[in-house]
């Protein structure tokens, strides 16, 4: 299935309910720090629920370790900068879709490594700065797997 990351999260609430999102939709979680809270923080514990033995979550120290242990897969930058619709794009059952923190989106040095192509956003009425990082990561994620027939699900 699909691989959300996320670079830098600094909400454990938003953290929790994405664990609990992957935990129900097959993707895999990845977190690339620094996060912003302690993985056993009540907040992410709360928002998680039971989900945490039900999902596959990944740290890594930096952006380099995370983008060597995804290898050959097309990595989706997600950001308000983006050139292309997140519709616009076919997605493949390996992809990687990747969120930066709530506070600063994506460090402009990892977006230079996302090619201009790969770099989504999802539309929002004029004047608005941006959606909750865990509504974000809903759509896309369920999107990608609606082109997929909702493979595995039930």
């Amino acid at each position: 299935m699909f691989h959300i990351a996320l670079y830098h999260p600094v909400m454990a609430a938003n953290t929790g309910n994405i664990i609990r999102l992957c935990a129900n939709n097959g993707c895999t979680l990845h977190l690339i720090e620094p996060l912003g809270f302690d993985l056993e923080e009540k907040k992410l514990r709360r928002a998680g629920l039971d989900y945490h033995d039900l999902s596959n979550v990944y740290r890594y120290p930096d952006f380099t370790a995370f983008k060597t242990a995804m290898g050959e897969r097309t990595i989706y930058a997600i950001t308000t900068k983006g050139t292309q619709r997140y519709t616009e794009v076919q997605y493949q059952a390996d992809d990687v879709l990747l969120f930066g923190s709530e506070t600063s989106g994506l460090d402009p040095e990892v977006m230079a490594q996302i090619a201009p192509e790969q770099r989504l956003r999802v539309p929002m009425q004029p004047n608005n700065r941006s959606l909750n990082l865990s509504n974000t990561v809903a759509i896309l994620s369920y999107h990608a797997w609606f082109q997929h027939d909702f493979a595995g699900g039930a």
